[in-house]
């Protein structure tokens, strides 16, 4: 991989707009609106799963997609390790560790701790658009990963 030489303070601001980028994702898809996660990818950037080779591409379809999850889920994503690469003024690369915390059938109170639903990472290019730091592509690739559970309804629902 070829690195162009940047001023040590354009390589440190593109950094931090990459590493936003990484916990915005994250917290639209948790505590925001999922949908709007395609805001953050370029016009046609896309989402993979390493392994069986399913992938979104395009802002519409990235909406569609995010804004589609179960309304009853409950997420927490913890993002750490976040290892951003600038390889040029427009274009930076990054890995990050996740860990997802995830039941379904969520009604608005407290749930007890559960084991992760996935642990892996993320794998990311980044370009920048009109001044802007946007994801090209997002990878993802899972070391650890079990099926969604869905909580019980009690007698008070």
């Amino acid at each position: 991989m070829i690195i162009e030489a940047l001023d040590p303070m354009d390589r440190l601001l593109a950094e931090r707009a990459c590493e936003r980028l990484i916990v915005e994702f994250v917290h639209r898809l948790d505590l925001g609106h999922p949908g709007d996660v395609a805001d953050l990818f370029t016009d046609v950037g896309f989402w993979e799963w390493a392994e069986g080779g399913r992938r979104i591409q395009g802002r519409d379809a990235l909406r569609s997609y995010f804004a589609g999850r179960p309304p009853d889920r409950l997420s927490r994503r913890i993002c750490t390790n976040i290892l951003v690469t600038v390889t040029s003024k427009a274009t930076a690369t990054a890995t990050t560790y996740f860990t997802t915390y995830r039941v379904d059938g969520y009604a608005g109170v407290f749930v007890p701790p559960r084991a992760p639903t996935q642990v892996g990472h993320y794998e990311d290019s980044f370009l920048k658009v009109e001044g802007r730091w946007l994801l090209s592509s997002r990878s993802l690739y899972l070391a650890f990963a079990g099926p969604t559970e869905r909580l019980e309804a009690t007698a008070d629902e």
